[in-house]
């Protein structure tokens, strides 16, 4: 019987270290337990009792450190996640944007891209799609690949439907999607709005400035230190006035530019830059 994988401190430390020499990412600054906890699965996933049998791997094999990295980067998402926030989005944040000629959207740590589809709709719906330059990054190319297609798992639209619904959506959801077989896709006029990018919170600075800035349930899964450096960063992001929206458990506490934010609507995590 394979024993249940351990990683210590000073094996975590190697492999961190190897990952980014070779493959230059930078995950010091992450949430310790959270890492280990997800390399451990990975190791058991693959029948590994000991972190020595992950390292030669790791680095002879970039394979193997693509499944790490799928493994480390959360790709939880979905589409209207919270409807309450987007509810409070429709009501409170699309008027204002509506006063841009141009509105420019980031979405931080895009995961599989749901997230920045489900924010098209709500433009789509305003009428404000067509002047909306929307920007989805994340740190895992994989993860943009996907993105890009515009493919879901059609067992999801259910539960995404529902939460279109509670958020105050107005027209049939079906409507957005075409259903092919196990995969629904995306409608392409929403699709094409979308610029998906590859871009690191650790290591990339801003490439633009935005009215709009979400970087929702990405910043959990870092340190202090990191979370204050990714507030900073959002923060010469935003344009005078711009609106910050985080995950429900993430908050600006730990940042050196809290008090440059009025809170839009706390229940929601929604933030305004002063």
């Amino acid at each position: 019987m394979l024993l249940k994988p351990e990683i210590n401190s000073a094996e975590l430390k190697n492999i961190l270290d190897l990952v980014h020499q070779r493959y230059g990412y930078d995950f010091s600054q992450y949430a310790k337990n959270s890492l280990r906890r997800r390399m451990e699965k990975l190791m058991q996933d693959k029948k590994m009792a000991k972190a020595s049998e992950l390292l030669p791997l790791l680095s002879e094999k970039p394979d193997v450190f693509d499944d790490l990295l799928d493994v480390l980067t959360v790709n939880v998402t979905e589409m209207f996640r919270d409807p309450v926030f987007y509810k409070t989005l429709r009501e409170q944040v699309v008027p204002m944007l509506a006063t841009y000629p141009v509105i420019k959207i980031w979405h931080a740590g895009c995961a599989t891209g749901e997230e920045a589809y489900s924010s098209c709709i709500l433009l789509h719906e305003a009428g404000l799609l067509q002047r909306a330059r929307i920007y989805a990054t994340d740190i895992n190319p994989a993860n943009i690949t996907k993105a890009v297609s515009g493919i879901i798992p059609l067992r999801n639209m259910k539960k995404y439907t529902s939460n279109y619904l509670k958020s105050g959506g107005l027209q049939d959801f079906s409507d957005y999607y075409t259903a092919m077989y196990e995969e629904a896709i995306i409608r392409k006029d929403i699709r094409e709005r979308v610029i998906f990018q590859q871009h690191n919170l650790v290591t990339d600075g801003s490439f633009n400035e935005f009215q709009l800035i979400f970087c929702r349930n990405v910043m959990i899964y870092f340190d202090k230190a990191l979370q204050n450096n990714v507030v900073k960063l959002f923060y010469v992001s935003l344009s005078p006035l711009g609106f910050l929206a985080l995950g429900m458990k993430e908050s600006l506490l730990f940042s050196d530019v809290q008090h440059e934010f009025e809170t839009t609507d706390a229940g929601v995590k929604l933030f305004r830059k002063k």
